[in-house]
């Protein structure tokens, strides 16, 4: 028996017989759709986090990443600060020599590290050496009348050691210039050619005017009893006389 023939459309074309799938074709197929639905599956199980919540969990790490270069930033201060101070003290052990030669009576010069935020060695009230931002460079400044000024700038530690031996030179002779200045115009010069110490004029001025007040605290009592002696006797004579007569 003889298999029919396809239907002809009304074109008068044969139509194509339809192919069935292979089966490989249909596995992968099978597969791919598992496996997305498994996902969309534990997309959809996974909760999903608000703009809140998702700007305070980086708000928590921009913290704690903050105080974590924090704390590094601080570690590396107290180190520079560390280390300017040792190079500060270098220097100071280094001018020793020359603070054994001052006068024994000379008492303006104090050479001490001050730590703190710029830590200093001050050769005076006026006058000290700081570090430089590089923290190698030595910085000599000195506090005038008309403001701060730098007297030396260098990263040897020889030439700054020459540069304070020359201010405190220069301190020395100011100072004696002042010494005499102070004796030419009187004070202490007029004590000294009396061969009396100031200090024993003052404490005899001060003796003397005690014993003056004294003095006039004296006369003002014998005034007022002589005065109180004459009411008396006036007052006896006039009783003599008008009441008892």
């Amino acid at each position: 028996m003889e298999d029919p023939l396809p239907a002809k459309p009304d074109n008068g074309r044969p139509t194509a017989l339809k192919k069935p799938a292979p089966a490989s074709t249909n596995r992968i197929s099978s597969i791919v759709g598992g496996e997305s639905g498994v996902g969309k599956a534990a997309a959809a199980d996974k909760p999903t986090q608000t703009p809140l919540e998702q700007r305070m969990a980086s708000l928590a790490t921009a913290l704690r990443r903050a105080r974590i270069e924090n704390a590094e930033h601080s570690a590396a201060l107290a180190d520079l600060r560390a280390a300017e101070v040792v190079r500060l003290e270098i220097l100071g052990d280094a001018l020793a020599p020359v603070l054994a030669q001052v006068p024994p009576d000379c008492d303006i010069f104090d050479i001490a590290v001050v730590p703190g935020e710029r830590p200093r060695l001050f050769i005076d009230q006026i006058g000290f050496v700081e570090m430089d931002r590089d923290r190698r460079t030595y910085r000599f400044l000195q506090d005038t009348r008309h403001g701060r000024i730098t007297l030396r700038e260098t990263a040897d530690i020889d030439e700054m050691v020459d540069a304070a031996t020359d201010y405190i030179a220069h301190r020395l002779i100011e100072r004696e210039k002042a010494l005499a200045v102070d004796y030419a115009s009187g004070g202490g010069a007029q004590a000294l050619r009396s061969g009396v110490p100031a200090v024993v004029k003052e404490k005899g001025s001060a003796l003397d005017g005690k014993a003056y007040r004294l003095f006039l605290y004296l006369v003002e009592l014998l005034s007022s009893a002589a005065f109180f002696g004459l009411l008396a006797v006036i007052a006896a004579w006039a009783y003599k006389t008008y009441v008892a007569g």
